[in-house]
């Protein structure tokens, strides 16, 4: 079947500690989007979590597609929508950014806007509510993001060193709704200037591919203390930074999910040993998943 529009768009992991709502990573798991004119909507999937985002009740990309073009004063054109996709849903792996992503991606194209790739960015980061999972999403590798409302910014880091990511990736889903819900509305002075000395200490630990410094580059006193209750994985697998070609641990965005930086690729199998030996031995279960920084952002092919 012939399509007239198609797009890949990845993984991130939001926060990476320290940075709260600042920053993240792009992966290379990645939610594949194409699309053709139709009579009416058609919504088909395959891939990781199928059932849920071919289901045609309430779809993210079709939401913020029928929402753009309203916004927009344009009418939109009923789609013919396939998914393949490979990114964990509902689980801190930035599987709602890539969605709106694809559904401002999809009303440029099809509602003739013409929107260049900063525009697309800013409507998704809008309608998403926070920029920094659809900054990496849009534009690869670790990006930094800031602003809100109408003006958004974001800016790439470059990384020093391939590091490589297991993501521990439990069955039950966690709405990031329930854990912004259990964060405090003030944290104290000593709090703050923690956290931002471990984000400064973060970006040049990329820069400079000082993976030494990884383990107390992703410490944070923001999200992750209250959100451990709700991540059981977090704790569990924490004590491993340092070990088995692990350099850090951090939750993925929100959780539940949990994101341990590797070393590089050739520690994949002794980091997975001791990953699965650490949740076994909690009496967890969860899903390992490899995954390298992805650089082959949609947003820098990105034609208008």
């Amino acid at each position: 079947m012939d399509h007239d529009f198609e797009l890949s768009i990845p993984a991130s992991s939001a926060n990476l500690g320290p940075a709260f709502d600042a920053a993240a990573l792009a992966w290379t798991l990645c939610l594949k989007v194409r699309a053709r004119c139709c009579d009416h909507f058609e919504i088909t999937a395959a891939g990781r979590d199928a059932a849920i985002a071919g289901n045609p009740g309430g779809h993210m990309v079709v939401e913020t597609y029928l929402q753009t073009l309203a916004a927009a004063g344009r009418e939109a054109q009923p789609l013919a929508i396939h998914l393949e996709n490979e990114i964990p849903i509902g689980r801190g792996c930035g599987s709602s950014a890539a969605a709106r992503l694809a559904g401002v991606a999809l009303a440029s194209c099809f509602g003739d806007l013409k929107w260049s790739a900063q525009e697309v960015f800013e409507a998704a980061a809008r309608a998403e509510g926070h920029p920094d999972n659809v900054a990496a999403a849009w534009w690869g590798g670790l990006v930094i993001a800031q602003g809100g409302g109408e003006h958004f910014r974001w800016i790439d880091v470059p990384v020093a060193k391939p590091w490589a990511a297991l993501l521990a990736v439990p069955q039950q889903p966690l709405a990031t709704s329930d854990a912004r819900a259990v964060l405090p509305e003030q944290y104290s002075r000593q709090d703050a200037v923690a956290n931002l000395q471990a984000a400064l200490l973060l970006i040049c630990a990329f820069q400079q591919g000082r993976g030494d410094l990884l383990g107390d580059a992703l410490s944070d006193r923001w999200h992750e203390p209250y959100r451990a209750a709700l991540c059981p994985l977090l704790p569990a697998l924490r004590p491993l930074a340092g070990r088995s070609g692990i350099l850090g641990v951090a939750l993925s965005g929100a959780g539940p999910s949990v994101l341990l930086l590797l070393d590089s690729a050739d520690a994949r199998t002794e980091a997975s040993a001791a990953a699965r030996a650490a949740i076994d031995a909690a009496r967890l279960e969860a899903e390992l998943l490899f995954a390298e920084i992805e650089t082959r952002a949609p947003g820098r092919k990105w034609k208008p």
